[in-house]
Parts: structure tokens; C-alpha cells; sequence
């Protein structure tokens, strides 16, 4: 990152690079804080002139998919389960897939077959496979833990990423609606306005597209989630609804939206150019994707069989797929989304600073000033 601060040809690719040049210095948190920042484009790789079989082999994207994955771990909280979980994804897939059977085994051992496979259609026919107290129990205790987890650990890297001088409460909150939009477009994943070079030196728009249906797609079903627990509380209708509900519509588009940006992510993985791709961190991006998957596919099948003998057992599949997600949550590769988003305001905010300090009008120093800067300069 010192010779790619020197160089300075891949500045206007990406906001790694100007924020890169704002630093006197590299920590280890600043180099968190850039790896976060960096959206994976790999427009740098192939404008870079010190890249294999270049002596210096410079590799920017695969060394900050290194520096990335281990932020996760530097940060999360508390370190001694955070630290079983992010140091490998294979105690992650297990814990998952553990959780994922543990719901159906549990719903078949305790609740009577006669119960469990009859065809209920009628309204609150979920609960009567598995109550709505114990639902909001699990579900509130899980995601609760999993969230202040999360936070904790997302405070830490942005105290930890913070310079000596950190950007004023002003600053960010004026740096706050560019950054949103950031996030919301994804723009950095542009790569300087082409796209991202997933296979060779032709930027395309796809992994941005299907970055977004996940994304959207996932909120889509929490919105359907919220608008279920309004009609549930405030119009006393229960689950399920019927197909032109709101609940059902969000959550039939949310959990489409999601399979094709899962399939879609995973097409662009196989087929992507393996030179400036850390291979040790693509396992916990198949998790994740498959979490994904499996809480989406299940969504749709459970909305396609719900009256059907079928319901109870895919209810509970369905809500085992779910409460994996929720217990990995802090631990996996979805906390990128929290990180980079941190990162991102970050960046606007220290954009804004810099604008800022550019407008001011120049004023003549008086000597005693004039030498202390010169003896800064020095130095």
C-alpha cells in the first residue's frame, strides 16, 4: 500500500486509493479501515503495473481479502467464541447446519405426527405446529444477541480506524446522504464507472446487479417480517395470509430477488479469474451464500405447500434456516455489509473535510508560524 500511495495511477478507480493518500501513516487499523473500504472490484489488478511477473508482485485485491477477514476477527466480540467461529468456516457451516436440523428434529419429537401433518389452512395454522410465543422468544433472543454483538464489534473498528483528529460530528453528519446513497447503489462496485473485472480486462455490470437483488431482495423479506408483525398486532390478523397480502407479495418478491442473486454470485465465483483472488477466504463466502439460498428456497416452498400436509415440516425447516443465520450472524461474512458500510461514511466524511479545507481562503502566516510549519516540513 506504501508503493500503491507512491504510484497513485489507480486514484480515480476507486475510494481506496484517495483515502490511502489522506494517510500519513499505516496502522494496522488503517489498513482495516482500507481493506474494508474496498469493494473487491478488481479494476486495480488489471491497471497495475507492478503485478506478476513484475519482481514487487503487487497484488492490491487478494491482499486486502486477507486484511479484510482477519478485521473481522481483530474486532468481533466475544473473542473467545467470535474467534472459533471467524478462524474457520468450517465450525461456521457446522454450527449452521446443526442449527438448521436441530428445529425440524425437535418440532418431529414434540409435536404429535397427527398435529404436525394435517393440512391446516385456516388462519394462525403456523402456530398451531409451533407457537407464536416460542417464534418471538427464539427469534428475539438470537437476533438480540447476534445484533449487540455485531455493534460491538463494528464500534470497535470504527474507534480503532478513527485518526488522531477524527472528523467532527458535523462532518459526518453532511457526509451522512452521500454515503447512504453509496451504500444503497453500491456505487463502489463501479470500478472507476465500468463495472467490476470478475474475469479478465472487460468490466461488467453483473456482480453490482446481482449484489443488488440479493441485497434488496433480502430487505424485501424483512419488510414483509415487519409488515406481518403490524397486521399481526395492530389489525389481530394471523399468519398466514392470503397471496395479495402485503406479507406475501414482499416476501414472495424478497425471497425471488434473493435465488437469482445467490445464483447469480455464485456463477460470477466459479467463473472468476483466480490471479487476485484470496482462495482462503472464498469458504466463507459459499457459506453465506448458501445460508441465503436456504432461507430464500425454503421461504418459497413453505408459500407454495403452506396447505398441504407438507406445511408443518417445511415451517419448521424454513424457521431453522433462519435461526442459523441469526446465530452466525456476528461471525460470518454477512458483517461485511456493516463494515464497509462504516467504511464508506468514513471515506465521505473525510471527502467533505477535504473539500472543506480546499474552499478555505488562503491567509499569509506570520513568521514564528512560517517556521514551525517549515520545522513540520522537515521533520
Amino acid at each position: 500500500m506504501t508503493l500503491c500511495r507512491v504510484c497513485g495511477y489507480c486514484t480515480g478507480l476507486c475510494p481506496v486509493f484517495p483515502a490511502l493518500e489522506r494517510r500519513l501513516e499505516l496502522r494496522t487499523a488503517d489498513l482495516d479501515y482500507l481493506a474494508n473500504l474496498c469493494h473487491n472490484c478488481r479494476a486495480c489488478w488489471y491497471a497495475c503495473q507492478y503485478t506478476p511477473p513484475h519482481p514487487f508482485a503487487v497484488n492490491v485485491p487478494a491482499t486486502l481479502a486477507r486484511v479484510r477477514a482477519a478485521s473481522y476477527r481483530r474486532h468481533l466480540w466475544p473473542r473467545a467464541l467470535g474467534n472459533l467461529m471467524a478462524g474457520s468456516a468450517r465450525a461456521h457451516w457446522v454450527l449452521s447446519l446443526i442449527t438448521n436440523l436441530m428445529v425440524p428434529l425437535v418440532t418431529l419429537l414434540l409435536v404429535p405426527p397427527a398435529q404436525l401433518f394435517a393440512a391446516h389452512a385456516e388462519p394462525g395454522a403456523f402456530y398451531a405446529v409451533i407457537p407464536w410465543g416460542l417464534m418471538v422468544a427464539v427469534a428475539t433472543l438470537t437476533l438480540g444477541w447476534s445484533l449487540l454483538a455485531l455493534t460491538i464489534g463494528v464500534v470497535r473498528f470504527w474507534r480503532a480506524s478513527a485518526p488522531r483528529r477524527g472528523p467532527s460530528p458535523s462532518l459526518l453528519l453532511r457526509a451522512s446522504p452521500r454515503a447512504v446513497a453509496d451504500v444503497l447503489t453500491l456505487r463502489h462496485l463501479n470500478g472507476g464507472g465500468a463495472g467490476c473485472n470478475d474475469h479478465d480486462h472487460s468490466p461488467t455490470q453483473r456482480r453490482r446487479f446481482f449484489h443488488l437483488m440479493l441485497s434488496y431482495g433480502f430487505a424485501l423479506c424483512l419488510g414483509a417480517t415487519v409488515v406481518a408483525a403490524l397486521y399481526h398486532h395492530l389489525l389481530g390478523r394471523m399468519a398466514p395470509y392470503p397471496i395479495s397480502s402485503a406479507p406475501v407479495l414482499l416476501g414472495s418478491l424478497g425471497g425471488l430477488g434473493m435465488v437469482i442473486g445467490v445464483i447469480g454470485l455464485w456463477r460470477i465465483k466459479r467463473g472468476a479469474d483466480p490471479a487476485p483472488t484470496a482462495s482462503e477466504t472464498l469458504a466463507a463466502d459459499h457459506v453465506l451464500l448458501g445460508q441465503l439460498l436456504a432461507v430464500a428456497a425454503t421461504g418459497l416452498l413453505l408459500l407454495a405447500l403452506r396447505e398441504t400436509r407438507a406445511m408443518g415440516l417445511l415451517l419448521a425447516l424454513h424457521l431453522g434456516t433462519v435461526l442459523a443465520l441469526f446465530v452466525t450472524l456476528p461471525y460470518g461474512k454477512l458483517v461485511h455489509g456493516a463494515y464497509r458500510a462504516v467504511a464508506v461514511w468514513r471515506s465521505n466524511s473525510e471527502l467533505e473535510a477535504s473539500v472543506r479545507t480546499s474552499a478555505r481562503p488562503m491567509v499569509p502566516l506570520r513568521t514564528g508560524e512560517a517556521k514551525d510549519r517549515d520545522r513540520g516540513d522537515r521533520i
